[in-house]
């Protein structure tokens, strides 16, 4: 069994307001009393991009200075900037290419893909990611079930903002799901609202923003709710493949 805590879009930017929800999280789960197999975070842990905003989330998140208690998976959104991602973040070469990146534990693989278009808020999987996820997945030879976390969920939520910026091109993604019995679902952020629904057949879990949650269009008017409790998403996959997804807020 593999369980991943999830948090997405904590957009920080330098503001006391933005440090406190990440860290606020972040303790929470943190001083959780049993032990999870990683922190999964799907994108916009930046706001402009800037090496500074990285810098700070590698302070918080303990990249760098073995602070947290289990790995931290992150994968890019459309506020990151590859560069500073790479250099204050990952401590990696600077490189334009997407970064794309694999973690393998006991109860399934994890496979971080980077949807952001340089300069846009669009999103898309290139060329690049598709072959490297079919290589990613031909090394595991089926032997365990996947998850493909990325961040712009590639179906309509219901709301016109994230529905403005879904992945583009999700009938190539439907054909990979079909040619890969062991992707056991996809797990993205971007909409800063909690959502499970179906995608090609397979269960696709939308995480919770930590820096405001989006109200839906019979909710109001106003779309930021920056009075909302940070939230987070536990997910299960069972050793029968199965996902499950537990959410949580942290007032």
């Amino acid at each position: 069994m593999l369980v991943l805590a999830h948090i997405s879009d904590l957009h920080l930017d330098g503001t006391a307001r933005a440090t406190e929800r990440a860290e606020r999280v972040r303790d929470r789960l943190w001083q959780l009393p049993g032990q999870v197999d990683a922190l999964l975070v799907t994108g916009d842990i930046a706001d402009h991009g800037a090496e500074a905003e990285y810098e700070e989330a590698a302070r918080i998140l303990g990249l760098h200075e073995g602070d947290a208690p289990f790995p931290v998976l992150t994968c890019p959104g459309n506020h990151d900037s590859r560069a500073p991602y790479r250099k204050a973040l990952l401590r990696e070469p600077v490189a334009d290419g997407p970064v794309n990146s694999v973690r393998v534990f006991t109860g399934g693989a994890v496979l971080m893909c980077d949807s952001s278009i340089p300069g846009s808020d669009e999103g898309a999987l290139d060329e690049e990611t598709y072959d490297w996820i079919e290589a990613t997945l031909d090394a595991l030879e089926g032997s365990l079930p996947a998850l493909l976390a990325f961040h712009h969920p590639p179906v309509a939520l219901h709301h016109p903002l994230p529905d403005s910026y879904q992945l583009a091109g999700p009938g190539r993604l439907a054909a990979l799901l079909e040619r890969r019995p062991e992707i056991a679902g996809l797990i993205t952020g971007h909409a800063h609202t909690p959502a499970a629904t179906v995608f090609a057949g397979r269960p696709l879990v939308v995480g919770p923003g930590v820096t405001w949650t989006l109200r839906l269009p019979w909710e109001g008017e106003q779309i930021a709710d920056r009075e909302a409790p940070v939230g987070l998403a536990f997910h299960v996959l069972d050793d029968e493949g199965r996902l499950t997804t537990h959410f949580r807020v942290v007032p």
